[in-house]
């Protein structure tokens, strides 16, 4: 009777042993390939973090102002047609609008001197467009912090822009 208690003992170590090997072998497997998993996962997530990150980054400000924001067309009394920044852009064609390289379409204001030529700015106008308008500077003839939005018509400027307060972010600072 002890030998048949020993002999079952024995092999009930044996059928354990067993198991316990065999499951390391399956959980080594499984973690082996959980781990390439979530190797990939990571990766492709680092990689949509780094392209959300370099997208933001144009659309950080740099710096945020106050002025007054008014309208203003290429016929205006002491406009001649062309931008102060960039002369050989002609606008009689009422086009208000400029194809930047970074910010693709973008509205033309007129700044003081405190904004280099080429600056992105950013501002709400709910009259104008439900979306922040981004726009770029490419004219002068406004002192201080004060913008002039480039208007395709003298009736847009005095009933959608008139002339309000506007709080406004600089994207970029000259080209």
């Amino acid at each position: 009777m002890k030998k048949v208690n020993r002999t079952i003992r024995c092999l009930i170590i044996a059928i354990v042993f067993v198991l316990i090997h065999s499951s390391n072998l399956i959980y080594s497997e499984v973690k082996v390939e959980n781990e390439n998993v979530n190797k990939v996962v990571n990766l492709s997530t680092m990689a949509l973090k780094v392209e959300e990150f370099e997208e933001n980054a144009f659309y950080r400000a740099l710096d945020t102002y106050t002025g007054d924001l008014t309208g203003y067309t290429f016929d205006c009394p002491l406009c001649g047609g062309t931008l102060a920044c960039k002369s050989d852009y002609d606008i009689r064609d009422g086009k208000d609008y400029y194809d930047d390289e970074t910010y693709d379409r973008v509205k033309i204001v007129a700044s003081s001197s405190n904004l280099p030529c080429g600056s992105i700015v950013r501002f709400n106008n709910e009259k104008i467009s439900s979306e922040p308008i981004i726009a770029i500077v490419l004219d002068r003839g406004v002192l201080g912090n004060d913008l002039d939005l480039l208007a395709p018509s003298d009736e847009y400027a005095r009933t959608m822009i008139g002339r309000r307060s506007v709080i406004y972010d600089v994207l970029r600072r000259g080209w």
